[in-house]
């Protein structure tokens, strides 16, 4: 991608523009791990086991990653060469957690936390670090300010812009995540404050729906080991603070009543504040989507493509 945006870059116009520039390297596949080290001694996320299979797992992440690293440096350095640095706003951020079981396609913290990084007039500068929580909703509405735009009344975000300028502390006391499809039909919901995390299952498929997690050796060793015989809580509520890795569910904690009490209101009324589809029962996929069986072990396996009159007869 790197070589493809230098050259757009080269013919921007004067004209105000914008550029969404997608790199994939840490998407699986990973790239082989370019040192013997990384692979020996890599230490994977906390909520694997450390083994040989996923330390070799994380190092094919990282030497992604370092690819990753030298695209976006590419980029940047054609911003400088080309005079467009003073001018433009660069936002790098993605779209949810690495590929590795627990993480991507989940509403843990492994999963929803992802990175954001800044750079440009307007404040940006500075190697400023903000830990206040904040969502992807939050970009467009700050993007508008900016670019002095009015903001759309529909809007369910807020600008950045009161972080950066150190005007407030906090923007949000919470934050919601969310799946309902992936490869298939998860439908989860989420609040995050500062110190609780609340995640609310919304079907009566009770297991871990492994079509949804990307294929790997870490992943494999899970399900060896019985991952997809496990059992998802209808309700989870995990101590932030206590338990960054959330590992241990205070949900049935009958000494954890009054916040998950309170985190289930505070879920409850975001989704009738959003009308979530939800509220009025299962979500079906749209006509012409293609999706995964809970039940199947990976996204590879024989989808179903969604037709427009599910009663019709299949087609040969």
């Amino acid at each position: 991608m790197a070589p493809l945006t230098i050259e757009s870059l080269r013919e921007a116009p004067s004209e105000p523009w914008f550029m969404s520039v997608g790199f994939f390297e840490t998407h699986r596949s990973f790239f082989a791990p370019t040192s013997v080290r990384d692979t020996l001694y890599s230490l994977p996320p906390a909520n694997l086991p450390d083994v040989v299979a996923t330390r070799k797992d994380f190092a094919a992440f990282k030497a992604s990653a370092r690819s990753l690293d030298q695209g976006i440096g590419a980029v940047l350095h054609a911003l400088h060469d080309f005079g467009l640095v003073e001018n433009t706003l660069v936002l790098c951020t993605t779209d949810h957690g690495g590929a590795f079981p627990g993480a991507k396609a989940t509403l843990f913290d492994r999963g929803i936390g992802v990175m954001m990084l800044m750079r440009g007039p307007g404040g940006f500068t500075g190697g400023k670090v903000v830990d206040a929580p904040v969502s992807h909703l939050d970009v467009y509405p700050t993007l508008c300010e900016l670019a002095g735009v009015e903001l759309p009344d529909w809007l369910q975000g807020s600008s950045l812009m009161p972080l950066v300028r150190g005007e407030t502390a906090r923007l949000h006391e919470a934050i919601f995540a969310e799946t309902t499809y992936h490869a298939a039909y998860q439908p989860q919901r989420a609040v995050r404050t500062e110190r609780w995390k609340y995640i609310r299952r919304f079907d009566d498929y009770e297991h871990p729906v492994l079509a949804n997690c990307d294929d790997s050796a870490s992943k494999e060793l899970l399900v060896e080991a019985g991952w997809g015989e496990q059992v998802v809580p209808e309700e989870q509520l995990y101590d932030l603070v206590l338990d960054p890795a959330e590992g241990a569910d205070l949900a049935a904690d009958p000494a954890r009543g009054e916040v998950l009490a309170e985190m289930r209101g505070r879920l409850d009324a975001w989704m009738r504040e959003t009308e979530d589809p939800l509220l009025d029962g299962p979500v079906a996929p749209p006509p012409g989507a293609i999706v995964n069986e809970q039940w199947q072990l990976s996204p590879d396996d024989p989808p179903r493509a969604v037709r427009a009159d599910p009663t019709a007869a299949a087609s040969s």
